[in-house]
């Protein structure tokens, strides 16, 4: 009996962690011959693919060596990588997604790709029945909090699109939800803590891109002493890993703590 045809790109370098992620779910991963040095899931990921990117920079020869019929990056951030490797006869794919339908409608694009798009239909099916459970279990919490959430430190970035989404769905609000519709992060910086402070967030979720959060450093800002937050010590680390990147790590593990921070907050905290 002969074997079916593969179809689509069969040496993929993965310039970023999500398509990493997406194509060992869908049972993809000997296509993948070169992955980012930032990926962490799966796991087996780096124990068992070559390492030539970072987010900004890559290792072109490195890469070129590896033979990939394409390569898959995210944002302009690493349009001079891709630019690179299209002058050099690489085939690139830089997706753009920035909400949590746009994750989900990219899970079924990279799967029509590589010829299993019922398998990534499935997929995507899959993670949204997870967002569903979250949605509909803090729809059942007695109040909301407000939540700041912050990408980096210095200075002040709040969260991009897709985090702020989720915020939403595991139970609470976003107090910057119009910079959250900027996609760069230089359009998301704060001029100064004023307006976090004015907006009185309930909880801050910190996810400093890689860098570890320090609540004590966040409480000791000046003017905060009375950020509910800081008073209620509602200060709470989301590793970057898992909220920082528009695959399906966010939708998973990152709403899961997402939302379990929120719901203790919404059954414990009293009145104010």
């Amino acid at each position: 009996m002969s074997t079916p045809a593969r179809h689509g790109p069969r040496r993929i370098v993965c310039l970023v962690e999500e398509p990493t992620e997406v194509l060992y779910a869908l049972g993809e991963q000997e296509r993948i011959v070169g992955i980012s040095g930032f990926t962490v899931r799966p796991p087996r990921a780096r124990r068992e693919k070559p390492k030539v990117s970072a987010f900004t920079s890559a290792k072109i020869d490195a890469i070129l060596a590896l033979k990939p019929d394409f390569a898959i990056g995210f944002s302009d951030i690493q349009a001079d990588i891709a630019a690179e490797l299209v002058r050099r006869g690489v085939e690139v794919w830089i997706a753009n997604h920035r909400s949590v339908g746009e994750i989900l409608d990219y899970v079924r694009r990279l799967g029509a790709l590589v010829g299993c798009a019922a398998k990534a239909e499935a997929y995507a099916g899959e993670l949204q029945r997870g967002i569903d459970r979250i949605a509909g279990q803090a729809a059942l919490l007695p109040r909301r909090p407000r939540v700041y959430f912050e990408e980096w430190d210095e200075p002040r970035i709040s969260g991009i699109r897709w985090v702020a989404e989720l915020v939403r769905i595991a139970g609470g609000d976003d107090i910057f939800p119009e910079l959250a519709a900027e996609p760069l992060a230089k359009q998301r910086i704060l001029a100064d803590d004023d307006e976090i402070i004015r907006r009185a967030p309930d909880i801050v979720f910190g996810s400093w891109c890689g860098k570890k959060f320090q609540p004590a450093r966040v409480a000791a800002r000046p003017g905060w002493q009375n950020v509910p937050a800081v008073r209620d010590g509602e200060l709470h680390e989301i590793k970057s890993p898992i909220i920082l990147q528009p695959g399906p790590a966010a939708l998973t593990d990152g709403l899961r703590a997402l939302h379990t921070h929120i719901a203790r907050w919404a059954r414990t905290t009293p009145d104010s």
